[in-house]
């Protein structure tokens, strides 16, 4: 990618984030894995019930100190927002992918689907809206499973009228399990199997 390219994509990359990442900071996660009697891998000499979670908004790797005695759920939805935790002590740091436990990193896909799911129209408006990154290279064609003649579809239907849920991007392009398509394109930015980008905040 020349620089003119790569400060288009910049510029285009930060304001697609603008959009999708509206809160600066996460208010929700989800957890991926914990250990009663952790270490913390952020913080030295930290310990406790540590929790290592996934961002709800930015869908970044987080590590989490959970309260004494509490209970966890894998996949668990749990409050990390400033004012009113009622289970979370803390949010420790993030954490990289290498670095999160075999059991996190096997129940990461289905723990994004679930996500993609829970917030169906912020996905859904990023279909809608979503914009080249160059003048060969479009973000849709980025998203597993969209190829061109799929792009050319979503472009072209999404302005004659805006697509409302996934039910209606299968329906209207025929394109089947896009909230699968969109997990495994997230899963591969957090695993950093792609440069590029497009739902992971960094």
């Amino acid at each position: 990618m020349d620089s003119s390219s790569h400060n288009n994509f910049h510029n285009r990359h930060t304001s697609h984030d603008y959009n999708l990442h509206s809160h600066k900071f996460e208010e929700y996660a989800y957890v991926l894995d914990f250990s009663l009697r952790g270490k913390s891998l952020t913080i030295r000499g930290r310990e406790g019930i540590i929790i290592q979670a996934i961002g709800e908004n930015r869908l970044t790797l987080l590590e989490l100190l959970g309260i004494q005695n509490g209970n966890f759920d894998i996949g668990e939805r749990v409050y990390i927002g400033k004012e009113g935790r009622n289970k979370i002590i803390s949010v420790l740091g993030k954490l990289q992918y290498d670095s999160i436990s075999q059991s996190a990193k096997n129940e990461l896909p289905s723990i994004v689907e679930k996500i993609v799911l829970a917030n169906e129209e912020r996905f859904v408006s990023y279909i809608n809206t979503a914009q080249p990154i160059t003048p060969r290279i479009h973000s849709l064609e980025l998203i597993p499973g969209i190829g061109k003649t799929y792009m050319m579809s979503i472009i072209n239907d999404r302005e004659y009228k805006k697509f409302t849920s996934f039910s209606d991007i299968q329906s209207r392009i025929g394109l089947k399990d896009i909230h699968k398509l969109v997990a495994k394109r997230i899963v591969e930015e957090i695993t950093k199997e792609t440069r590029m980008t497009l739902f992971v905040g960094r």
